[in-house]
């Protein structure tokens, strides 16, 4: 390694260190943030978008490879992410939801499974120069990139998508620097490490989404949400989010509040459990 690439792997690694310190943080605010659930039905993306005559892609693969995904949102951002689509089909893009609303159990289970966790190991691995994380650090990395409680997971609150876009012309994802899920330096939105032309495609999607009141989370390139906690607080309305983390009767799109959606989705010993198979999967 010449010393350029050896400055240059420094800077990405303080880049990461200070990206998801920064992304922790930010969870700890939304665990404080105000929330006043106003009861807003779920309502299924397939159905609307097709209603609605525009062209999205959904994702065909599972969470944790068991669990087939809900692609729903809440009433109310119906017309927004129609009219999101619509933009993107306006360009010759396609608008392809990777993921909505989550459960509990959802989330508990993508935030343990094997490629998230690995994944994650592995970049921290990295960003202590070799050496084993203790188990507190790993969750606190794994907390900036996805949700360990109801209350600072916004697909629990079925106001949040995780998309890319595709092009029409011949069904390419478009570059953004990577792939959905990206779990590097490259992942916040922001990132000075990807090209020009992929930094240009993730500012002409959250303009687009933008322009009908999605916010883009800023540690993950592919998460887009409204009227939750993350929006609320990035926007700095001064409003109580009005979506919060709830349960959802999947045949009427009905919402029940979680009762205690500060709670951790994992035990201690769970989690030490997981990652220790996620340290057994690194050595072999």
């Amino acid at each position: 390694m010449t010393a350029a690439d050896a400055a240059a792997s420094l800077d990405r690694r303080a880049f990461w260190t200070a990206q998801l310190e920064a992304a922790h943080a930010f969870m700890q605010r939304m665990f404080a943030y105000p929330v006043v659930e106003c009861g807003e039905p779920a309502v299924p993306l397939r159905e609307a978008a097709a209603a609605a005559g525009v062209t999205v892609a959904f994702s065909d693969t599972r969470i944790a490879a068991t669990y087939p995904r809900h692609f729903l949102l809440r009433e109310g951002l119906i017309p927004a992410f129609v009219a999101a689509a619509r933009a993107l089909n306006q360009r010759g893009w396609i608008l392809k939801v990777e993921d909505g609303y989550r459960t509990a159990e959802m989330q508990k289970q993508l935030s343990l499974a094997p490629y998230v966790l690995d994944r994650v190991l592995a970049k921290v691995i990295w960003e202590l120069g070799g050496q084993l994380p203790s188990p507190e650090l790993f969750f606190r990395r794994l907390m900036g990139l996805t949700a360990t409680a109801p209350k600072t997971g916004t697909h629990m609150s079925a106001s949040a998508v995780d998309i890319s876009v595709l092009q029409q012309s011949d069904g390419a994802a478009l570059d953004r620097g990577g792939p959905y899920i990206e779990m590097s330096e490259v992942t916040p939105m922001l990132s000075p490490f990807i090209s020009s032309a992929a930094a240009r495609n993730r500012t002409l999607i959250s303009l687009t989404m933008g322009a009908q009141g999605f916010m883009a989370y800023p540690y993950e390139f592919w998460h887009y949400s409204q009227g939750d906690a993350y929006d609320e607080f990035l926007t700095g309305s001064g409003r109580p989010a009005r979506y919060g983390a709830v349960a959802i009767d999947l045949s009427s799109g009905r919402v029940t509040p979680l009762a205690n959606p500060c709670a951790s989705l994992h035990a201690p010993q769970e989690f030490r459990q997981a990652m220790d198979e996620a340290l057994a999967r690194s050595r072999n």
